[in-house]
């Protein structure tokens, strides 16, 4: 059985932390394989774009800031801000993941902290975190993004669908169970 640990009384490890721990190296591990393979074997910064479909590009982009390009740090000092921030934000997902009292919440923490993770090494690595998937349609450009960034997405999203519809994943879950085998 897991063990729970704390400091000061707050818990730093709980029942879950394993499973969010997991999903986190998995989904760093993915994002990491994908800018290894765009950057040093598809070679994106010498390529500049390649045409999927009439909607959809992989284009090397380098984001100095966050979402949306916004908050553009084009110093040393504001990229250390910047991995700072994420850094602080992982610190507290990962206390949040301490407490997470179910699995997919377990799971989509560790989506955001794999993601964050990647973004994060990126900024140390290259001083801007590598962009690639360019979604358009009718001359609008949406933002380019990376496999972190899905992690991020897909992270939040479970989180925000639990906290739309309260129970949802446990629902689910005893949908799922009711329909299976009843067998001891």
């Amino acid at each position: 059985m897991a063990r729970s640990f704390s400091i000061a009384g707050q818990p730093v490890w709980g029942p879950l932390s394993g499973l969010g721990a997991g999903v986190a190296v998995l989904a760093f591990a993915l994002d990491r394989l994908h800018k290894w393979w765009s950057l040093d074997i598809l070679d994106m910064p010498a390529r500049g774009r390649i045409e999927v479909t009439h909607f959809f590009d992989i284009v090397m982009a380098w984001n100095k800031g966050v979402s949306y390009g916004l908050f553009q740090a084009e110093s040393t000092a504001g990229r250390i801000g910047l991995i700072v921030f994420a850094m602080a934000i992982v610190a507290g997902l990962g206390l949040w993941l301490a407490k997470a009292g179910n699995k997919p919440l377990a799971m989509a923490i560790g989506l955001i902290i794999g993601g964050a993770l990647g973004n994060v090494l990126d900024r140390l690595v290259y001083g801007a975190v590598a962009d690639f998937f360019s979604f358009h349609a009718f001359g609008f450009y949406w933002y380019i993004f990376n496999v972190a960034d899905i992690w991020i997405a897909i992270g939040v999203g479970l989180i925000l669908l639990e906290s739309v519809f309260p129970g949802v994943f446990a629902r689910v879950r005893n949908e799922s169970d009711a329909g299976g085998d009843k067998r001891a």
